[in-house]
């Protein structure tokens, strides 16, 4: 959390069928032109000194090219390796991890983001950056997808939605291997989303946009605390949590006990009275999420150790 973020952030979400990104790109900037004169009566407003006008339209900037504008280095068709070669030359802390869409995203962060004060749409990215986009119409490689930069800060995140059930399991599977390399933000197969679009989805477009920021720059607040209805203030109380000797003497194995206080059973007592089933299910999710290899206890190890705790 910082002056522009906050965890529980708050999100407007629209979806139209049979219309792509040119169509919201275009509803976007009249929308919050509309919303900034009837904040402001006027389409600019002012943020920490910096006139910022909403009146349509507004630049649109492919992300390839805002790259080479600021960097100087043409990303266009090079490898993975290539482009770890560049994060590095211009200072950037990359790692092997990261693939070409997360090194690609490492970079426009770092030299391009915050330069963006007037409003921007950043244009067809790569697919690598996106596992949720249409392929674009025309651009091999690229996706029909733009992230709106105001104040040098993302404030929407819109696309053509992927409909395609094959293309996007093959996305997904992609995320995998991804995340086989140790990318903790890449995607997991999501099959009930699968099935849905094998029943049938129209050509569709998207947008995410940010209440908070949307709120901050039209009423020209600089710190995200000014607009939230209960800021987070104090700072985090460190929850009390029992040694793993006090799991283990029950009969719980050393490796489960993280997974346990992570489903927030933080002390033994706090599993007095609980649900084998319920617990055994947590524990399953967890480790699924984060794609653990350790046994779980079955449900009858659960009901004797609980047994023992009361």
């Amino acid at each position: 959390m910082d002056r522009t973020h906050n965890p529980e952030f708050t999100c407007m979400e629209l979806y139209v069928q049979y219309k792509d990104y040119n169509w919201m790109m275009s509803f976007t900037e009249k929308l919050l032109e509309t919303i900034c004169i009837a904040v402001n009566g006027t389409a600019e407003t002012i943020v920490d000194g910096k006139t910022i006008s909403f009146k349509a339209p507004y630049r649109r900037l492919p992300i390839l090219d805002a790259i080479k504008e600021q960097t100087g280095y043409d990303l266009d068709g090079k490898s993975e390796d290539e482009i770890r070669d560049v994060a590095k030359k211009l200072g950037i802390e990359v790692d092997d991890t990261m693939g070409k869409g997360k090194l690609i995203d490492e970079i426009f962060g770092e030299t391009c983001e915050g330069t963006f004060i007037q409003p921007t749409f950043i244009t067809d990215y790569p697919v690598e950056m996106s596992p949720l986009t249409k392929m674009h119409r025309s651009k091999a490689g690229l996706t029909e997808r733009f992230e709106l930069m105001v104040n040098g800060k993302e404030l929407a995140n819109a696309y053509s939605e992927l409909n395609d059930p094959i293309d996007q399991e093959e996305r997904f599977q992609e995320q995998m291997r991804l995340a086989d390399k140790g990318d903790d933000e890449a995607m997991i197969i999501d099959q009930d989303f699968l099935r849905a679009l094998q029943y049938g989805m129209p050509p569709t477009s998207g947008i995410g946009i940010g209440i908070d920021r949307l709120v901050m720059l039209m009423t020209g607040q600089t710190a995200i605390q000014e607009v939230l209805f209960f800021p987070q203030m104090k700072p985090e109380k460190k929850m009390p949590k029992d040694s793993v000797e006090k799991f283990t003497e029950l009969g719980f194995s050393a490796d489960i006990v993280p997974v346990l206080q992570k489903a927030g059973y933080n002390l033994v007592s706090d599993l007095k009275d609980g649900n084998a089933q319920k617990i055994q299910q947590q524990i399953g999710e967890i480790l699924k999420k984060y794609k653990l290899d350790i046994q779980k206890p079955s449900v009858d190890e659960l009901t004797q150790i609980i047994a023992k705790i009361g």
